[in-house]
């Protein structure tokens, strides 16, 4: 499920719905998506709290989205899974990842049953750094390291 190739092929993704995105600059949601922004991702928030982030218009759920979605990137508590997953699949996304701390067996499975790529408690920001982080390490070394650190905090 976090398997380097599943990695890559989900940053090859250019649209992301962020699911739970939040207008709060301090937010990890917020730092996130400006961050994919930036490198050139398109960004389609879903929050029914807000109305738009940093001048895009948000919807209120995944089915409200009026444009195709590729991925879609879940901050919401992992209870929230499962029903963002379905509605992820009924409109022919790609890809779910799920953020760091973010953790639902039984929606990763429903979404590969249904032919998504899924990650899975991962962040896709620190994902993305490790894949185009210039240096002697490949990227699949500093994922390695960076899962491997994971791994080893207490949770």
């Amino acid at each position: 499920m976090n398997d380097l190739e599943t990695i890559e092929k989900i940053l090859a993704m250019k649209k992301i719905a962020v699911v739970g995105l939040s207008d709060n600059p301090e937010r990890p949601s917020f730092v996130v998506a400006k961050y994919l922004e930036e490198k050139g991702y398109e960004i389609i928030p879903v929050n029914p709290s807000i109305d738009s982030w940093l001048g895009h218009k948000s919807f209120p759920d995944i089915p409200s989205v009026l444009q195709k979605i590729e991925v879609v990137d879940i901050f919401r508590k992992s209870e929230s899974v499962p029903e963002i997953v379905r509605q992820a699949i009924a409109v022919g996304a790609k890809a779910i990842w799920m953020q760091e701390g973010v953790v639902s067996e039984t929606a990763a499975e429903e979404a590969k049953a249904a032919g998504l790529l899924v990650v899975m408690d991962r962040c896709m920001k620190k994902a993305h750094e490790a894949f185009f982080r210039s240096g002697s390490e490949s990227a699949s070394t500093q994922i390695k390291k960076e899962h491997e650190k994971r791994q080893a905090e207490p949770r």
